[in-house]
C-alpha cells in the first residue's frame, strides 16, 4: 500500500474567509492533488484572512503535521497581500527555484505573472509552496513545478509521494526511487 500523505492546504483571502464569496482555492488544490497522487491523502484545511500573524500561525501549526503545505492567494503586490512575508518569516530554508519556476510557468499564460511574489520554503520536514489564487492558475502552476516536489520532500524526511505519470511524472535520481508500493 501507498504511504498516507498528510497535506496542509491554506486559502488566504479576506473576502472568502468572511463569507463574501465561496472559496475556490481549497477545492482546486484538493482536486489536483487527488488526481495527481497515488497516495491516500489526508488534508488539513484552513481558510483565513490576509493577516500576517494569522498566516504565520497557520503555517507553523500545519508544517508541524504535514510533509507538504500549499497556500493559495495573497502573493500579489497589493497592500493586503502578505503570504510571502508570512511564509518567509517562519521558514528554516528558502528554495528560490520554486518561486522562479512558478513565475516562469505562469508567464506562459499571463504577462502579469511578473507581479507574483510566490516563494517555496522548508520548515522542519515540510515543504511549503505559495500558489496563485485562481483555480486555473493553481493547476497550471502545479503542472509546471510538481515534478520536483516528491524528491524535495524525500530530501527533508517527509512522506514518499508517488505521482500518476499521466498527470505529472515525479523526478527522482535512480538511487532515490523506491519499488512501487502497489502491493
Amino acid at each position: 500500500m501507498y504511504q498516507t500523505a498528510r497535506i496542509g492546504i491554506v486559502s488566504i483571502s479576506d473576502r472568502a474567509s468572511s463569507g463574501v464569496y465561496q472559496d475556490q482555492g481549497l477545492p482546486a488544490l484538493k482536486q489536483w492533488l487527488t488526481d495527481a497522487l497515488y497516495n491516500p491523502l489526508e488534508f488539513i484545511e484552513r481558510l483565513i484572512p490576509d493577516e500576517q500573524p494569522v498566516i504565520e500561525q497557520a503555517l507553523i501549526e500545519l508544517a508541524a503535521q504535514c510533509s507538504l503545505l500549499l497556500t493559495t492567494g495573497g502573493t500579489g503586490p497589493a497592500a493586503r497581500d502578505v503570504t510571502p512575508e508570512a511564509t518567509l518569516a517562519i521558514a528554516d530554508k528558502v528554495l528560490p527555484g520554486f518561486g522562479e519556476q512558478m513565475r516562469a510557468v505562469s508567464l506562459k499564460y499571463v504577462p502579469t505573472a511578473i507581479l507574483s511574489r510566490q516563494v517555496g520554503v522548508v520548515r522542519g520536514n515540510c515543504l511549503i509552496l505559495n500558489l496563485p489564487g485562481q483555480p486555473k492558475a493553481i493547476k497550471e502552476t502545479l503542472d509546471g513545478v510538481f515534478a520536483a516536489v516528491p524528491y524535495g520532500i524525500d530530501l527533508i524526511g517527509g512522506a514518499y509521494l508517488e505521482t500518476r505519470e499521466d498527470i505529472v511524472k515525479a523526478f527522482r535520481p535512480k538511487s532515490a526511487i523506491k519499488p512501487s508500493q502497489t502491493g
